[in-house]
């Protein structure tokens, strides 16, 4: 269906299993290529849907000097977004319970910025995802980061995960923007190019 991008050597940014599971649904040949060290900081003053399309940007531009003529790279940052506050991955396992306890009985947002990068062009989108977390007992937190994988992932959570089929009592927009790429806005976009 994207025969428009057989002119490009499509490049995924990132490491993310669940972005490359996500990409691979489009049925698009793909490679990872990935650069250490990119820095993700950003700039004080910026808002939630701010934040993730500045930071896939920046990622997108640190290729810029190692891009082939016919290369189109896909990088993409997810945060996830509560009272004004970045939950990025956390740093340790009590991070993890500390963020899932603020989440708890709240709603919050997933946002998730993608820059489109070839040597001539660039787009970059964010896509908001409202996400509802029933209130979750310490027990039911300490068990989900003890037995599954909160480290890599924005917010300490996976929705696909266990903590998503018991805590997750509503989302409004892309699922699979929670899950870690706005997949059909991601194909709406790769058709314009």
């Amino acid at each position: 269906m994207l025969e428009n991008l057989n002119k490009y050597k499509v490049v995924l940014a990132s490491n993310s299993p669940r972005r490359k599971e996500l990409l691979s649904g489009l049925g698009i040949e793909y490679e990872v290529k990935t650069l250490a060290d990119v820095d993700e900081s950003f700039p004080e003053g910026l808002d939630g849907v701010e934040i993730p399309a500045y930071i896939a940007r920046a990622k997108a531009d640190a290729y810029r000097q190692v891009m082939q003529e016919n290369e189109l790279v896909i990088t993409a940052d997810t945060i996830v977004w509560l009272d004004g506050e970045v939950m990025g991955k956390p740093v340790d396992e009590e991070d993890a319970r500390r963020m899932l306890r603020a989440l708890s009985g709240k709603t919050h947002q997933v946002i998730t910025g993608v820059c489109l990068t070839t040597v001539g062009y660039q787009k970059t989108f964010a896509t908001v995802t409202d996400v509802t977390f029933a209130a979750m007992t310490d027990g039911e937190i300490d068990y989900y980061v003890t037995h599954y994988r909160p480290m890599d992932k924005a917010g300490s959570y996976g929705i696909q995960e266990w903590i998503g089929f018991v805590g997750v009592e509503r989302i409004e927009g892309s699922y699979f923007n929670v899950v870690g790429m706005p997949i059909q806005r991601l194909y709406t976009e790769l058709k314009k190019l």
